[in-house]
């Protein structure tokens, strides 16, 4: 099978990209990454990708007079990169709306089981907080595809991890990550196989 060409927007640490060039390179997700955009020049995911040889760019939204035209700036970058997946990556602005071409091409990961703990203001270690502060006894990740609206598009898979006693919201993170570093690439593959299909808000596996 080729390599599904991937485009990651993020806007931290990267440490998702890191995961997906990992496995990349080892030859465990048939995909390349083929650009990755920043919506701040800070951050250190742009490093992370300089150092893997993959060609960035910076998209900032207080450049642009409207969400539509940062929106559309953004796109610009991976479809000049002829990406086929746009993956979301701790990539903190809001995309709207999203282009015609990129319908169902685009993949978001967040740290915790939609509908809990999503939406506007949703993000980061404040989702952890969240789910500590309610007192759930699960927590876990989604994988989902990304439309107009933080957090909504239809979910691929999920994966719960446990919510202990003696939680705090870094040791819940990091046992959240360490599911993510597994879902988000299982997702990518079944979409790299041909394998999802959006029917509705529902996203069917093949």
């Amino acid at each position: 099978m080729s390599e599904l060409r991937v485009a990651v927007l993020l806007s931290g640490s990267g440490r998702t990209l890191q995961n997906l060039l990992d496995l990349s390179a080892a030859g465990e997700l048939p995909i390349e990454v083929v650009r990755v955009v920043a919506s701040r020049p800070d951050a250190y995911g742009l490093e992370r990708a300089q150092a893997a040889g993959v060609p960035t760019a910076v998209v900032r939204r207080r450049e642009h007079p409207d969400l539509a035209a940062f929106t559309a700036a953004t796109f610009a970058e991976a479809r000049a990169a002829q990406a086929e997946l746009v993956c979301l990556a701790g990539y903190m602005k809001l995309l709207r709306p999203i282009p015609a071409d990129f319908q169902g091409r685009v993949l978001n990961i967040h740290p915790a089981l939609i509908p809990a703990f999503a939406g506007k203001g949703f993000y980061g270690q404040r989702v952890h907080e969240a789910a500590l502060a309610a007192g759930v006894k699960v927590s876990g990740c989604t994988v989902h595809f990304v439309d107009d609206e933080y957090d909504h598009g239809p979910i691929v898979a999920q994966q719960a991890v446990p919510v202990l006693e003696e939680d705090t919201p870094e040791s819940l993170a990091q046992r959240v990550f360490a599911a993510e570093c597994e879902l988000y690439p299982a997702a990518i593959r079944l979409f790299a196989e041909g394998r999802l299909r959006i029917e509705g808000r529902r996203a069917r596996v093949l």
